[in-house]
């Protein structure tokens, strides 16, 4: 990924934990580096094809004017989340907040924080088998792209599939969503569960039948083994009702742990189910 680099853009503003801070103000010092793709931009030099990183400067200042935090922290993430909303060509930012003239009562040159944050590729699965099955998927969808923090990519097609996990229930209508996201991928489960409980989703029973049910499968090359959260979607390579309409809109993200594309994965299910139902025959 290419990069823009602004370095030490002096804005004076009003932040910090002090009374006086907030009233006097100080100079801030800022450093961004912007990820990008400049190459067209380059070979056609088209400034509109690329970030403008006057209007950047611009931007930053006005940010940091407008508003008052206690925490150069605060200045940074907020900051960072403004600009990659504001610029989209931006994928990445990391940006450091100098503020050389804090009040420490000793010798120093200055103090900082830094943060990188950016948007991050993202592969969900979708399912519903209660109500209005399709109006529920989409609706889904609908509350991605509804969301600033979301960009909806790709949306499989919608294939019925016989429930999983062994509990008698109706069919099911599953998908996937291809998206990006600044979302941290706890952040990104939590708004998942707002969506799910927007249209009805109670958890009463485990693989038990269910309104909207939405799972992260992929967070780019994330590895996660938490209580609430597993990344790679621990049994998506077993799971077809998953990876087929994965595979129509993202067959080559491959697997952080097996390194297996989607594609892959999707092949060796149906394999391997088309194997069992010839023996289940033949049994």
């Amino acid at each position: 990924m290419d990069e823009i680099k602004i370095e030490n853009l002096r804005v004076y503003a009003h932040h910090g934990v002090y009374r006086e801070e907030n009233e006097k103000g100080q100079n801030f010092y800022i450093n961004a580096i912007l990820e990008t793709d400049t190459r067209k931009a380059g070979i056609l030099d088209d400034l509109g094809l690329s970030t403008n990183y006057g209007e950047v400067c611009t931007f930053l200042n006005r940010f940091m004017k407008e508003h008052t935090y206690k925490l150069i922290e605060t200045v940074a993430e907020t900051a960072a989340e403004a600009l990659l909303l504001h610029f989209p060509l931006v994928r990445r930012v990391t940006l450091e907040v100098r503020k050389p003239e804090a009040p420490i009562p000793l010798p120093f040159e200055s103090v900082s924080v830094k943060v990188t944050r950016g948007w991050r590729n993202v592969c969900l699965s979708c399912g519903s088998n209660m109500g209005d099955r399709r109006k529920h998927l989409e609706g889904a969808v609908e509350a991605l792209r509804a969301d600033e923090k979301c960009r909806v990519l790709r949306v499989s097609d919608w294939i019925v599939t016989a429930p999983y996990g062994g509990v008698e229930q109706d069919d099911f209508l599953n998908g996937a969503i291809v998206a990006e996201t600044l979302y941290t991928p706890k952040m990104l489960l939590e708004k998942i569960h707002e969506i799910e409980s927007a249209h009805g989703r109670e958890r009463k029973q485990h693989w038990g039948p269910r309104t909207l049910d939405i799972d992260i499968l992929l967070y780019e090359d994330c590895v996660m083994d938490g209580e609430d959260l597993m990344i790679p979607h621990v049994d998506m390579h077993n799971r077809y009702f998953v990876l087929r309409p994965l595979a129509q809109i993202a067959p080559y993200e491959k697997h952080p742990l097996s390194g297996k594309s989607v594609m892959q994965m999707y092949e060796e299910c149906r394999e391997k189910s088309e194997k069992e139902n010839r023996e289940s025959e033949t049994g």
